[in-house]
Formats: structure tokens, C-alpha cells, sequence
């Protein structure tokens, strides 16, 4: 969806360039190398030097998006992301694929776990994890004359739709409320966000009214939104397919420990190397699939 969406609106504006690093198959770029071979840069498997020409053609008033493996542009092009993009205010969108632990079995050196948390801190960067297709479009649509740096982070593989259709209410830096309820909130991210809307609705099937936001802007973050679930629900859990640092919860927790102090849970991967495995395998054995967190939000509604 977000390339099929780059074609459709590229083939409108000239300036739109797409850059990639030997990851056309990955990203689903060949249509768009195919029939807009001017507005397409491939640079091989060189992270470092497509940011840097990204960030170039911003320069001269091209719209860049550089696109490839999210595990190789929030480590190996580190350095030109935080000096080229971020530092320098171009900006380029970074469309970072097979994030998370979408690589499954190639294990802990191609998930990216720590983006959200290293990202954060860059000033002037923003972070967005779509959840569904839908979603998708609409930010794509977004993007193209956002002026701000951008990093979005998407899976490998298709994933359920939280949304009915495209017709849904989206904008960078305002979270979405999937379901109401003031007994507790569940926050997700990204791929996540399916599953926390699954537990929710088995909650609210139990009696328990769960409230579930879809966070799916990062960077800048949805304080408001936050602190009104705080206050009216007393308890907070995080889930997301990141680091339990940094993340999401993290960002929650600095906003809820300095305004609204409540109780709260951080659901992600601890504080080890992940174990490899197909996606829903690795979500099931850290209990961020809809299970995991229907499981979490029993024993802490219970708890007091």
C-alpha cells in the first residue's frame, strides 16, 4: 500500500524520488522503478550513501523517500540519519521495511528493536508505525509535503486491518481511540495494535471496559490523549514490538509519571537478545499477541 500509493502520487508530482539500497523486492519499489525510472535511485547495498543522497536531493527541492530494511537504517546509516536528515532539517522520509522482528529466524541482528528509543532522541525527527493498510495510505498521502523528517516503520509481511477502509480520521501526532471504557488502557504501535484491539474486545466481552488507543505516531507524541486515559482510567498498558526501553512505554511512563501517576505495564521485548522465529511466534512467546495481552490485563485489573 504505502509504494502502490508513492506510484499513484509521484506520477503527479515529478519531484517525488524514490531512493533504495538493493531493496526494490523488499520495499515493492519495481513498479515504481518500472514506469518512473527518472524520479528512481538505486544505490546498491550502501545505507550510508543513500541518506546522504536523500538527503541531498531534499536539498534541491526533491521530495526523497529512502526505502529499505528498517534494521540496517536505524544502525548502519545511524550516523547520516542523526548529521544529514535530522541535524540538517531535511526533510527526507525514511521508510524503514521488515521492522521489529519481522525478519523472524535471521534473528537478533536484523530486528530492529531500539529505533523508536535512538530516534526519539534526534530533534526535529518524527516516528510513525501504521497499523493497517488504511492507515497507511492516508499517511503516505501525508508525507509528501510534511516538513519535517520522517521515519516510518512497517512490517515484512500483510497484516489483519484494523480499519474498515480508508475513510478513517489521521494525522501525524494524533492517536487514535479504537475502543472506550474506564477501567483500564491498553496503548499500542504498529503492528500491535491489531492484537490490542482483539484483547480489548475480549475484555469488554468479560465486563471489563478497557479503553484501546492506536499510537501510532512516536514522534510528536500524543500527551493529551495520555494523560485524559490516566486520569479517567487509572491504569496503563503499553505494548509494542520494540525494546521494553525507550519505546512507547517509556514515552507513556515520562508523561504519566510527571502529570498523572498511575499504575502501569510495559509489554515488549525484555532485556535480551529476541529469539528467532516467524513473527506471531516471537509476539506469542513475549506476550504481545492478543492472547499475551488479554492475559496481562486480567491479572492487572485484578491487582489493586
Amino acid at each position: 500500500m504505502f509504494t502502490d500509493t508513492l506510484v499513484g502520487l509521484a506520477k503527479k508530482d515529478k519531484d517525488i524520488v524514490a531512493v533504495t539500497t538493493d531493496a526494490r523486492g523488499s520495499v515493492t519499489l519495481d513498479a515504481f522503478a518500472n514506469q518512473l525510472p527518472a524520479q528512481f535511485v538505486e544505490l546498491g547495498i550502501a545505507e550510508q550513501n543513500a541518506v546522504g543522497v536523500a538527503a541531498g536531493l531534499v536539498s534541491a527541492g526533491k521530495k526523497a523517500f529512502v526505502c529499505g530494511p528498517a534494521c540496517f537504517y536505524v544502525a548502519r546509516s545511524l550516523e547520516q540519519v542523526k548529521v544529514d536528515v535530522a541535524y540538517s532539517a531535511n526533510p527526507v522520509k525514511i521508510l524503514g521495511v521488515s521492522g521489529g522482528v519481522s525478519y523472524g529466524a535471521l534473528g537478533f541482528s536484523h530486528h530492529s528493536l531500539h529505533d523508536i528509543a535512538v530516534l526519539r532522541t534526534f530533534p526535529g525527527m518524527h516516528i510513525v508505525l501504521p497499523s493497517d493498510i488504511h492507515q497507511t495510505k492516508k499517511l503516505v498521502e501525508e508525507l509528501v509535503d510534511y516538513p519535517f523528517p520522517v521515519y516510518i516503520r512497517v512490517g515484512r509481511n500483510a497484516v489483519p486491518n484494523v480499519y474498515e477502509n480508508e475513510n478513517i480520521e489521521f494525522k501525524i501526532g494524533k492517536a487514535y481511540l479504537l475502543l472506550d471504557g474506564d477501567d483500564l488502557t491498553i496503548i499500542g504501535t504498529g503492528e500491535t495494535v491489531y492484537h490490542c484491539l482483539q484483547a480489548g474486545k475480549k475484555l469488554h466481552e468479560q465486563g471489563i471496559r478497557a479503553r484501546v488507543i492506536d499510537m501510532h505516531t512516536l514522534k510528536p507524541f500524543d500527551r493529551e490523549i495520555v494523560e485524559k486515559a490516566a486520569r479517567e482510567t487509572g491504569k496503563i498498558i503499553t505494548v509494542e514490538e520494540h525494546s521494553i526501553f525507550g519505546g512507547l512505554g517509556g514515552a507513556v511512563a515520562e508523561i504519566v509519571a510527571q502529570s498523572t501517576p498511575v499504575p502501569m505495564r510495559i509489554l515488549g521485548i525484555p532485556d535480551e537478545n529476541s529469539i528467532n522465529g516467524t513473527a506471531l511466534q516471537i509476539f506469542n512467546h513475549y506476550g504481545i499477541d492478543a492472547e499475551g495481552i488479554l492475559k496481562t490485563a486480567l491479572l492487572f485489573h485484578s491487582s489493586k
